[in-house]
């Protein structure tokens, strides 16, 4: 995989945005769209984020070395897949109900978000991760490498070199990580389980993933995967 020196964010929204700032902070170019005109964002990217450019989705994507997507997740699709042809993609939506609507009208309730993310942009590597941390926490959390109260992130992902690249990446952008190689158990940091909007240690979020069963969220999704065998 190339070097990564231009981050891509799709979304100027709080995430985006708290990413952005992150990116930059971190030593990386900065490329961002949102949902508005070019114009409307530049002025919101300014304000919040000197240094960042605005551009189209397209001009974001073809100018980035890793795309960022930081949308709601019922607007995923909006963005043509083929757009995100052959790029490492990071993804870090949920399915919030408040935002996107009913879950079964977005997702297939037999697949995790994040595995649908990857069958719609097919061409493209996705790696799930910066998803269960709260933009304040995000913004707040980052520290340099080695510091005593560094916060993790959970990276996962189906393809090991792209999960160890993201994991370096998120290293840089001010945490640690626990990675796993498995691009369903991103269903571990979303809504409802005990790590979505929790900003823990290295070893407190290894212990809650690795007993992940044992809560009553891994309950739950351990009953509807033995339904869906029956």
């Amino acid at each position: 995989m190339a070097e990564i020196k231009t981050v891509g964010i799709l979304g100027a929204g709080k995430v985006g945005i708290v990413l952005a700032q992150l990116a930059l902070k971190a030593g990386y170019n900065v490329r961002i769209s949102g949902s508005g005109s070019v114009q409307k964002i530049a002025l919101t990217i300014e304000t919040l984020v000197p240094g960042a450019i605005a551009s189209t989705n397209q001009g974001v994507v073809s100018k980035s070395d890793i795309i960022l997507l930081a949308i709601p997740l019922s607007r995923y699709k909006n963005i043509n897949s083929k757009l995100l042809k052959g790029k490492l993609v990071i993804d870090a939506m949920n399915y919030w109900w408040e935002t996107d609507g009913i879950r079964e009208e977005v997702l297939d309730p037999s697949l995790t978000s994040s595995e649908q993310v990857q069958q719609y942009f097919s061409k493209s590597t996705l790696v799930k991760t910066f998803n269960h941390m709260g933009y304040h926490n995000l913004q707040e959390d980052a520290r340099p490498e080695g510091a005593d109260d560094r916060k993790a992130l959970f990276v996962t992902g189906n393809d090991h070199e792209a999960v160890d690249e993201v994991a370096d990446f998120v290293n840089t952008m001010g945490f640690d990580t626990v990675i796993h190689y498995n691009l369903a158990d991103g269903i571990m940091t979303e809504p409802g389980s005990e790590l979505f909007g929790a900003s823990l240690s290295k070893a407190d979020l290894q212990n809650v993933i690795d007993h992940f069963d044992e809560t009553e969220f891994g309950k739950k999704i351990k009953e509807a995967h033995e339904e869906q065998k029956q």
